[in-house]
């Protein structure tokens, strides 16, 4: 469900239950009660059926993140996730060198440890991907999960046709980073054009080290992506 179809429905569900009485009209004070708790529970009946509908698209897009103009099925493959049981980088398709893997491996461990902040990456080629499978790996978007602050990039090329960073982002993070940081950080790094002159290895790393980098700051909180060039003790190295 859409976001405009859930507003439109609030509009109607507001309308409907607006209304006045003439000075002729006589209506029992026990009726208007009955017709708004009724309508209240309308209200809240909508209000969390379009919740679970937009909990549930937020999950399926760890497994599918995909250009606005392509529906992909889910996907779900256990086989394809790692042995260890511990790994924050994980890749079905190979953008990242193992030094690059174990460098950025250790940064966000790092930043998870001094700021609870738990921030994983997956580099995948859909439909080889582990998909659904990875939430219960790194236990993301449980049910009555306390632990939001989660940040999962899902780095995906497909076919050079459209961004290649897509961001998962918990509703712990969304203060820290709003949803403008992010729109920024994928036009700078995620595009075509930039992955074609630098490489979707440099693309990952500079987003990494960009959440890294806002998540650690005094202010703990970003709108702009940062500037490179950062010292490596500023990124918890």
């Amino acid at each position: 469900m859409k976001v405009s179809s859930i507003v439109s429905l609030f509009a109607l569900c507001n309308s409907a239950s607006a209304f006045s009485i003439s000075s002729n009209q006589r209506t029992s004070s026990t009726a208007l009660e009955m017709k708004n708790s009724q309508s209240e529970t309308s209200r809240r009946s909508i209000l969390s059926t379009a919740t679970k509908a937009l909990s549930t698209a937020a999950l399926l897009s760890i497994a599918t993140p995909a250009p606005s103009h392509a529906r992909l099925e889910a996907v779900n493959k256990p086989e394809l996730l790692p042995a260890e049981s511990d790994a924050v980088v994980i890749q079905t398709t190979k953008f990242l060198t193992s030094g690059q893997v174990k460098r950025m491996s250790d940064m966000i461990r790092s930043l998870e440890k001094d700021t609870g902040f738990r921030l994983r990456v997956l580099c995948q080629n859909y439909p080889n991907t582990p998909g659904l499978a990875i939430r219960d790996y790194w236990s993301l978007g449980k049910e009555d999960q306390k632990d939001d602050k989660y940040i999962v990039l899902v780095v995906d090329e497909f076919g050079g046709k459209g961004n290649v960073l897509n961001f998962n982002v918990g509703d712990g993070v969304k203060f820290a980073l709003p949803n403008v940081f992010w729109t920024r950080l994928s036009g700078k790094y995620g595009t075509t054009f930039f992955v074609r002159e630098n490489g979707i290895d440099i693309a990952i790393t500079n987003a990494i080290e960009a959440i890294t980098q806002c998540l650690r700051s005094e202010e703990g909180y970003c709108t702009n992506v940062p500037d490179q060039g950062v010292s490596m003790k500023s990124l918890g190295l």
